[in-house]
Order: structure tokens, then C-alpha cells, then sequence
């Protein structure tokens, strides 16, 4: 008589499981700014200076003292401030011409943008002006510090540097940041059925051959995370070669990845070779796409240590969700990323599900012009296309039937490859 099956466990828990285990790498490195795209701050970084660093011009136009500006008054224009120079003290019934981005100059309270101002002729060889109205102190003016205080803290450590954040870092003067160490992935396929594109044509390929898609997407994937990647290939379906590939990934990773390939089938050698050299654990999570999940560890041989072992599902669409829900924030709290919950938005279903899945389950489905969500229509495990054609998924309990109209939960794909 069979055991029982383990009841699945749920996502949250499984999410929470993982990430106890996970810690810090050790180590930083200083990077030029300009190569910290995707890397994460390692240590707080403080403004020296205040931003603006003076108070400047948000206008091309007039810097004026608004005492002068009664209705209609005409004022000597005495200097021209382009940005990238300082001006002379304005004095009673005098305004400088000033562009964009040039400091203000002493006894100047207020910039005219030049739309509104009346361009006359000179006067003893002084430009005279005309002013309609008068201005409010302060107007297009730009204060010192009022983007950046000197002494502020403008980005954490454990921030993941985007282009914002690498500007604003170099607004500060910064040419190089510290960043966390990249974690080194390993990732290598299983399976004799796996053929490369490119080394057979399509016309040619072999009756139940397919064409390996998880390790290019799973390699885009983690360079997003801003991993180190060793691509190791197609690992033969022979359990010393599965040895030898395990064993030498363990020596010079942080992480090996695989999809595919921890099954009981009698020809997957990767389950009884990871637990040889370290120890594996195979959960069976309610999420759908996906279920198989399989972490563990591999110990080092050359070094005091080891390397997480992640398996991932082999069908594509179920490898690649259970890499945005469960493998990113693993490498984000590998690099001191300190994960969140996930920030779903509520937008209306345009789309009927009569009936929920016995599992919690990721809907592959793509915002309209009206606001809503579409359906794409074949949710198997096995159709990438769903993945290109949606924007996001929507996160549906179990047994959540879905009627048009009804808000659902949306996780947009950018909140993780962004």
C-alpha cells in the first residue's frame, strides 16, 4: 500500500523557507559608476555637497527684485549670466539677463521667464525692459539644497542601482560606488532530449529532441539580477558527469542553477549525485505553473564551504515564473537586498475563469487599452508565448473563480526584470 502524499506546500511558506537559508555574500568592490548598472549599494551613500549647490535659474528670462516690478515698469538690463558664471550684485531698477541652470545674482529674489517680459531699445547703450506685472519672490528660482542636503543620505545600502539612481549618484561627484559582491551562478541543463539552436536545424531535428529555450532565458534572467554567469551546457544523462559538472560548479559558485532533471525518472542523475556531495530537499509547492522544487547545497572540495543547489521545473513557462517568484529574491538577499512583499495592483478581470485551480496560480494575461486584463487563452506550463505575449500575471488563490469585472491581484513582469 503507497504512503500518503505530502500535503503541497504553499508559496509563502516555501518563499519564507528558501530565504531563512539564504545570507550575505561576503565581500564589495568598488565599481566606476558607469558600471554599476543592476549592482547593489554596499554602503550608504552620503551627500558632500547640497543640490542645487546654488540657487540658480529654472527659466531662460530675468533676475529681478520684485520691489522694482510695479505695472509696466522699465528696467536697465546691466549684465547676462549664462550658465557656468557667476553675476554681479543687482542693484535698485537693474535686471541681468539669465539662462537655465545660471547662479542667481546677489540682491536678485525672483526670475521673470523671458515670455513675459518686453524686450524695448537701449538707453545710453543699456537694453531697457518691460514688465507687465510683478513677480512673486522666489519664482523660478532653483534654492541650494533643495534636492540634496550636504550630510543626507540619498541611497541605502541594499539599493539596486538603476539608471535613476546611477545619476543621482553621479550629481553627487561619485565615479565610483561600492557595490555588493556578484553572486557566481552555475548554470547548466540535463537531459539527452536537449539540442542547442544551431546545431541542428529544424527540418532536421530528431523525433523527441527539443531545443534547449530555459537556459537562454534563465541566463538573461540572471544577468538582470546582476549575477556572474558560468554557462556549463548540457550535462550528459551519466551520473559521473553529473558529478564531475557538480562538483566543479560547487568550487567556483555561489549558486547552481538547473532546470529539468530532479525527478524520479530513472535516468535523472542529478537528485542522487547533489545529495552525494551536500543534501537536496524536494518540495512540491501549491503554485501553478510549477510545483517541483528542489533546493539544497553542494560542498566545496577545494575550500571550506558550499554552493546553493536550486532545481527548477523543466517545462518553460513553469521555469520561468518559479524564477521570478522564488530564484530573484534569493539573489537579491544574496546581494543585501532586504526582499519585499510583492505590491500587486488591483485591476478589473476582462476575462471569465468559471472555475480555480486546486493550486494558487499564476495567470499569464496582458493589460488593454480599457484599463483591464485579457486572458491569454492557453495557460499550459509549456507554451512560452503566453510569457511574451503577457505584461504580467495575475496572483489567483486556489479554487478563485474569476468573473469579467472583478478586481484581481496583478503582478506586473517589470517589478522584477526592471
Amino acid at each position: 500500500m503507497n504512503a500518503p502524499r505530502a500535503p503541497l506546500m504553499p508559496l509563502d511558506e516555501a518563499r519564507h523557507k528558501l530565504l531563512a537559508q539564504v545570507r550575505r555574500l561576503p565581500g564589495t568592490e568598488a565599481v566606476a559608476t558607469f558600471d554599476a548598472d543592476a549592482r547593489v549599494l554596499a554602503q550608504d551613500l552620503v551627500s558632500a555637497l547640497q543640490v542645487p549647490a546654488f540657487d540658480n535659474s529654472s527659466m531662460d528670462g530675468y533676475a529681478v527684485r520684485t520691489a522694482d516690478l510695479a505695472p509696466g515698469a522699465v528696467l536697465r538690463v546691466t549684465q547676462r549670466i549664462p550658465a557656468g558664471h557667476n553675476g554681479q550684485p543687482l542693484q535698485a531698477g537693474e535686471v541681468a539677463r539669465i539662462f537655465t541652470g545660471a547662479p542667481v545674482p546677489p540682491g536678485a529674489d525672483a526670475v521673470v521667464m523671458q515670455e513675459e517680459v518686453e524686450v524695448l531699445g537701449e538707453q545710453d547703450g543699456v537694453p531697457q525692459v518691460r514688465f507687465a506685472q510683478p513677480a512673486q519672490p522666489g519664482q523660478w528660482i532653483r534654492r541650494s539644497g533643495e534636492d540634496v542636503q550636504r550630510g543626507a543620505t540619498v541611497l541605502s545600502a541594499g539599493t539596486r542601482l538603476g539608471p535613476a539612481e546611477l545619476g543621482l549618484a553621479a550629481s553627487l561627484g561619485q565615479a565610483h560606488l561600492t557595490v555588493a559582491a556578484r553572486p557566481r551562478v552555475a548554470l547548466f541543463s540535463t537531459g539527452d532530449e536537449l539540442v542547442m539552436p544551431g546545431d541542428v536545424p529544424p527540418e532536421a531535428l530528431p523525433p523527441g529532441a527539443i531545443y534547449n529555450s530555459n537556459r537562454f532565458f534563465l541566463k538573461a534572467l540572471l544577468h538582470r539580477m546582476g549575477c556572474e554567469v558560468s554557462d556549463l551546457g548540457i550535462v550528459p544523462d551519466r551520473r559521473e558527469a553529473t558529478l564531475a559538472a557538480l562538483k566543479s560548479a560547487a568550487d567556483h559558485h555561489d549558486l547552481i542553477l538547473t532546470s529539468g532533471g530532479v525527478s524520479v525518472g530513472e535516468e535523472d542523475h542529478v537528485k542522487p549525485a547533489v545529495q552525494a556531495l551536500g543534501a537536496l530537499d524536494l518540495w512540491q509547492i501549491s503554485m501553478k505553473p510549477g510545483k517541483p522544487f528542489a533546493f539544497g547545497h553542494v560542498r566545496r572540495s577545494t575550500e571550506a564551504g558550499q554552493a546553493h543547489f536550486v532545481g527548477l521545473p523543466g517545462n518553460p513557462v513553469s521555469s520561468y515564473i518559479t524564477f521570478l517568484l522564488m530564484v530573484q529574491p534569493m539573489l537579491l538577499q544574496m546581494q543585501g537586498v532586504a526582499v519585499q512583499p510583492w505590491a500587486p495592483l488591483q485591476l478589473p478581470a476582462h476575462f471569465d475563469l468559471p472555475k480555480g485551480d486546486k493550486r494558487r496560480e499564476f495567470l499569464r494575461v496582458r493589460r488593454n487599452a480599457a484599463g483591464g486584463l485579457d486572458l491569454f487563452p492557453n495557460q499550459s506550463s509549456g507554451v512560452l508565448t503566453s510569457v511574451v505575449w503577457g505584461d504580467g500575471v495575475v496572483d489567483n488563490p486556489a479554487g478563485q473563480a474569476i468573473a469579467h469585472g472583478d478586481l484581481v491581484n496583478f503582478l506586473p513582469f517589470a517589478q522584477w526584470l526592471s
